[in-house]
């Protein structure tokens, strides 16, 4: 089994960016008390099983070091970016069957985007609920947008942050976010600013401890809700969107997003990126 293991590092903005992910091939036989050993044993946030569909062209399970989680944008985009560079597909378009549907995929000679589900928008929470989630927050560090549970698959908690300054010096209180991810079914809290380092769509920090994840690098499917929610609330239809993520842990990271709209509606979410093999083991 060891052979059909492998670590790659998804979204990676330099050699030491993007966040890392395990895949493993050809888990078809594995239990899931042994897929759950494994992701535990590697030790990222998360790590993927691919297997065979009936539905679709893989299925791929995802596992963090505690929990299955329906779906993971990073260690899809690790996946799939795998699967090209050892010849076992090639650049074009396939679809994976998860827990959270059966999604499509884009896949060029050096990035992979994969399809998220159409957006949730769903509770938005008093600054009185997430104040406690980080220390010496104060109302006035939001953006004069609403706090809000947004999913494309998996819910996230949308936390908008005035300036960069103020995103990078949040300090979580890990009880607190995971007493308000229990509450609210929630991964965690994504919280982002518009400001950014190299000029992008938006800089970003995600907290979910609850899934054994105090911070993560580079977050695929927060940032395609990510993408959602300004699409909504800031009236930009544009179709592409660059965040970036991961500096304050010094691994940068570059996280895609492509929407399409028909006549100002929106109809397709895709999110992606690169992946670089870190090795084998």
């Amino acid at each position: 089994m060891k052979s059909n293991i492998y670590r790659l590092s998804s979204f990676a903005k330099t050699k030491d960016g993007g966040n890392p992910a395990g895949v493993v091939l050809e888990a078809d036989q594995l239990s899931e008390s042994e897929m759950k050993q494994i992701a535990k044993d590697v030790g990222y946030s998360e790590t993927a099983f691919v297997m065979k569909s009936n539905i679709a062209d893989f299925r791929v399970r995802f596992f963090t070091p505690v929990e299955e989680v329906d779906l993971c944008g990073h260690a899809t985009i690790a996946t799939f970016n795998l699967l090209r560079d050892l010849g076992r597909i090639t650049p074009g378009n396939y679809s994976q069957e998860t827990k959270a549907g059966v999604l499509r995929l884009q896949i060029s000679d050096d990035e992979v985007f994969m399809e998220q589900t159409l957006p949730i928008f769903d509770q938005i929470l008093s600054f009185e609920e997430i104040k406690e989630c980080f220390k010496s927050l104060e109302e006035d560090c939001l953006d004069n947008l609403p706090i809000q549970i947004v999913s494309t698959g998996l819910r996230d908690i949308i936390l908008p942050i005035k300036h960069l300054k103020l995103l990078n010096g949040l300090k979580p209180n890990h009880e607190k976010i995971i007493e308000i991810s229990k509450k609210y079914n929630a991964i965690g809290i994504h919280a982002f600013s518009f400001e950014s380092l190299q000029k992008v769509s938006g800089h970003c920090r995600n907290f979910a401890p609850f899934y054994g994840i105090n911070e993560e690098s580079a977050t695929g499917t927060a940032n395609g809700a990510l993408a959602c929610y300004i699409s909504k609330y800031k009236a930009h239809l544009q179709d592409q969107f660059v965040f970036e993520q991961g500096y304050h842990m010094l691994r940068p990271s570059e996280i895609k997003v492509k929407i399409k709209f028909v006549a100002e509606e929106l109809v397709a979410l895709y999110v992606g990126g690169n992946a670089i093999m870190i090795n084998g083991f």
